[in-house]
């Protein structure tokens, strides 16, 4: 396109601000710019609340979208990948994790070092990312997926602070969902001086941008000294974000979608990138919060502005990795076995004898105010327990399968139902039908968790095809639809009632309220799903050597692909429905079980089910007894341990090369 569809974006921009300013009845154009030259004369509610309410908004707004399509633009500019962003580096977690912690534990000091905290988070968690892929990578997808999953770790974390602090879950769940509500001028004046860096950035930042087109090496032939002008720029934008998500809370994907539109729309130099990105910047955000506010008006409730960006940005970023990348952007994850293949039984051996150490450890060892005693649970406690027990060790072999399942269909040793979000359409059905009925979140509404996993996992394949299911851009599209996925749970948890603070906790994964005859049918139905995914195990070993080997042997090769996706949503759906949702244990089982040598589809089925049922009862039983009396949900350890190996598992494959 030529570039003259760039003044598009001004004049949308203030078209945009007229149809925001009138969004809320009471006052004229003519009363609305006679009150900004004469405020004294607002003696009404409206015009009360449109000096302060509603201007206020409107100028935050702007501001926070102009400075998140600017660092977006400075981001990928830096490093030359049309993917980065603020969320997609992690960057925007590490300082969600940040302010959490400072709010908890340090809330008086809040005011005065929200931004330095943030910044401090923001960066730590950029530098782990750097770590990981190796300065090298920056351009490609491992960059990406890595600050991804640094964002599910992170946020994990995140999650586990705010369910051991009740006290402040609503207002941290307004301001992770991203609140530009103002009640005066205060926070506008406050936030203007701390974002003077962006007058920097637009003076110095052009010409060394144009440089480094020319790559790394031919920056530093014209003298660029390119490692501290990087960090350099990196550490501004990281204050910028900070100074946004401390302000307005966390607002993903402006940052990516901005400077996309820019270089759609025909900016070809660096100082034009950057200089519409802040117009599409603010102008897109302006978009998603006359939407939240239209919306919330027709739905009489408060849709907070950063959910709406994530339901846009989510479908959008889909779209910029299909059109960006090819089945070749790929990253290469070998899985070589650690233990020859002769040794697999005494691997098995170990891993039934940890089974049988957490098994014994559950019953027998029981926390007090004098610490560990050893005994027989009292009929009360043995009670609680046992069903706990059971749904936990169920749920871990259920997620291990179809974990296994999935990586062998799609051959991608990097699929997992959580991080390519089946698990979370099954999250999303189960709050819609609680919403739905007035009820808490039901363990028994498997059918409605089912069609939630099979949905997404559909779309999901359907998408995949292009790119021949390759692993980063699969795993991309997967945590899209997540984040899309999680704007609905995120506008649940900001109403507000006490039910969504228990949302809270079914989503932390925990087998806390799970009772005995549930736990007994949940692991009834996933023993018989084991034994016909074992009487498959034939077809899925055809499937796995490839396609064309397993029709030529006779196998309908579609018929089986089906049944065995039916298979992994039904997993999906009964653990997400019965414990909630579990992060990365169907990633980390089949793992481990290629790691110890189990190379066949049957032994690295039943190993992958004996790994993920000692992952989730030493999970279950330590987030019971680690910080006593309170207690942290199993799925919130599994996330920490999970994202830690995957994020470890990419920095191995790293240095292999």
């Amino acid at each position: 396109m030529k570039i003259r569809y760039l003044i598009l974006f001004p004049l949308l921009f203030i078209l945009l601000i007229v149809i925001n300013l009138q969004l809320e009845p009471g006052l004229s154009p003519q009363q609305q710019l006679g009150l900004i030259f004469t405020p004294e004369a607002a003696q009404t509610f409206p015009a009360v609340f449109y000096l302060y309410g509603q201007l206020p908004r409107l100028c935050m707004a702007l501001l926070a979208g102009a400075t998140l399509g600017l660092t977006g633009s400075l981001m990928q500019q830096l490093t030359q990948n049309n993917l980065t962003s603020p969320m997609t580096l992690g960057t925007s977690s590490g300082a969600w994790l940040a302010l959490v912690i400072l709010s908890v534990s340090f809330s008086e000091l809040s005011a005065d070092y929200a931004v330095p905290v943030a910044t401090a988070g923001a960066l730590l968690a950029f530098a782990f990312v750097i770590l990981i892929t190796g300065s090298r990578n920056i351009t490609g997808l491992p960059l990406i997926v890595s600050g991804m999953v640094v964002n599910i770790l992170l946020g994990a974390i995140a999650t586990a602070v705010i369910t051991l602090n009740s006290q402040f879950a609503q207002n941290i769940f307004m301001w992770g969902a991203g609140d530009l509500t103002q009640d005066g001028w205060q926070n506008v004046t406050d936030v203007m001086p701390r974002l003077l860096p962006v007058l920097f950035i637009l003076l110095f930042a052009p010409r060394i941008l144009m440089v480094l087109r020319l790559g790394h090496q031919g920056a530093q032939a014209r003298g660029l000294s390119v490692l501290p002008v990087f960090l350099l720029f990196m550490v501004l934008s990281a204050w910028l974000v900070s100074v946004v998500i401390s302000t307005a809370g966390m607002i993903g994907f402006i940052g990516l979608l901005a400077p996309n539109l820019v270089r759609i729309a025909g900016a070809r130099t660096a100082l034009q990138e950057l200089i519409f990105s802040v117009i599409a910047g603010a102008f897109l955000l302006l978009f998603a919060d006359t939407l939240a506010l239209a919306l919330g008006q027709l739905m009489q409730t408060v849709i907070p502005t950063g959910v709406m960006t994530a339901a846009i940005g989510a479908p959008a970023l889909i779209v910029f990795s299909r059109r960006r990348f090819t089945a070749q952007d790929q990253m290469t994850i070998i899985l070589k076995p650690v233990i020859s293949p002769r040794f697999l039984p005494h691997a098995i051996s170990v891993v039934v004898l940890l089974l049988f150490a957490g098994l014994m450890t559950t019953i027998f060892f029981q926390q007090s105010e004098t610490g560990f005693l050893w005994g027989g649970p009292e009929p009360f406690r043995w009670s609680l327990r046992w069903p706990r027990l059971l749904s936990a060790a169920t749920a871990g072999v259920a997620l291990a399968l179809a974990g296994t399942l999935l990586q062998r269909l799609i051959y991608n040793p990097l699929a997992s139902p959580d991080i390519l979000g089946v698990s979370s359409g099954a999250t999303v059905a189960l709050i819609l039908i609680s919403v739905l009925t007035g009820n808490m979140i039901q363990t028994s509404l498997w059918g409605a968790a089912l069609t939630g996993s099979a949905l997404v996992l559909g779309l999901l394949l359907l998408l995949g095809r292009r790119h021949q299911f390759a692993p980063a851009t699969l795993i991309l599209t997967g945590i899209a639809l997540t984040a899309g996925l999680e704007a609905f749970v995120q506008f649940f948890l900001a109403q507000g009632a006490l039910s969504n603070y228990r949302i809270l906790l079914w989503l932390s994964g925990s087998t806390y309220r799970v009772s005995g005859e549930q736990s007994v049918l949940f692991a009834s139905v996933i023993a018989g799903l084991t034994v016909i995914i074992l009487a498959l195990s034939r077809r899925l070993t055809l499937i796995s050597i490839g396609r064309t080997f397993a029709q030529a042997r006779g196998l309908h090769t579609g018929r089986t692909a089906l049944l065995m996706l039916i298979l992994v949503a039904l997993l999906c759906a009964l653990v997400t429905a019965t414990v909630g949702p579990l992060a990365f244990t169907g990633l980390i089982a089949p793992h481990m079980a290629a790691l110890c040598g189990a190379q066949k589809v049957k032994s690295q089925l039943i190993f992958a089910g004996l790994a993920g049922a000692v992952l989730m009862i030493w999970a279950d039983w330590l987030g019971q007894t680690l910080i006593w009396p309170s207690q942290i949900a199993a799925g919130t350890l599994v996330s920490v341990l999970g994202g830690s190996y995957f994020l470890g598992l990419m920095l191995v494959s790293r240095f292999r090369k």
